[in-house]
């Protein structure tokens, strides 16, 4: 199954094997890895080698060891994404700005692809999230729910690299919506108009309107950025 590695860095060479054969396909996800002894004898080397590869694919998201059950490869966890884009954000000192810059290119695309995709039931589910947006006057709950939106519109897109990816920034997110409402909602009129722009966006989804869609993301996020900036 494996094949015997040599020189430095052992390890390295046994995660380079494992992340091939998920590649071509040899390992899908929820695919129980051979033991670490077996594996060890594939590879021809030690078992702390294979345990050191073991901990560092389970560091970046790729397997996932359960306690006296082996290890597996993971399910698709957006957390390997994450964790690399965090350190990105915080290495070159990233704003808010570039967050929701990123943000509002990706979800113009993830809403355009929501309005093709979504069914009946889903666009009930959409609709009665926004309802609970409106009718909430509790700031905390008004962010989990609006994070609950747009991620429900990622899902909608059927596009599982896109919504693995806004998954992936949900964190990140978090902040930039508790800094960007701070700063937004500074009027009545400013709430209202965030609200509206939900409202908008949403119906176009459910409406099965992608151009409308795309263009109520822009709005959205323009607004946003507009009044960051200033």
């Amino acid at each position: 199954m494996f094949i015997p590695v040599q020189n430095k860095r052992i390890y390295q060479h046994v995660v380079e094997q494992i992340q091939e054969m998920i590649l071509d396909g040899r390992l899908s996800r929820g695919d129980r890895l051979p033991s670490e002894r077996t594996m060890a004898e594939q590879f021809a080397v030690s078992r702390n080698s294979v345990r050191e590869a073991i901990r560092t694919l389970e560091i970046i998201g790729i397997i996932e060891s359960r306690q006296g059950g082996g290890n597996f490869v993971a399910a698709g966890s957006s957390d390997c994404l994450f964790e690399p884009l965090s350190i990105m954000f915080k290495l070159n000192s990233g704003k808010f700005t570039d967050l929701l810059e990123l943000r509002r290119s990706l979800e113009i695309e993830a809403a355009s692809l929501a309005a093709q995709r979504i069914t009946g039931d889903e666009a009930v589910k959409l609709s009665a999230l926004i309802d609970d947006l409106k009718q909430t006057d509790n700031e905390a709950r008004c962010i989990e729910l609006d994070k609950q939106f747009h991620l429900m519109i990622a899902e909608l897109s059927g596009n599982a690299l896109l919504s693995g990816f806004l998954h992936a920034i949900s964190r990140l997110f978090e902040q930039a919506v508790r800094e960007g409402r701070k700063y937004i909602l500074t009027s009545l009129s400013n709430n209202q108009t965030l609200m509206r722009l939900h409202q908008e966006l949403c119906d176009a989804v459910v409406n099965k309107q992608a151009e409308a869609a795309a263009v109520a993301v822009k709005h959205h996020f323009d607004f946003i950025l507009d009044n960051l900036r200033k």
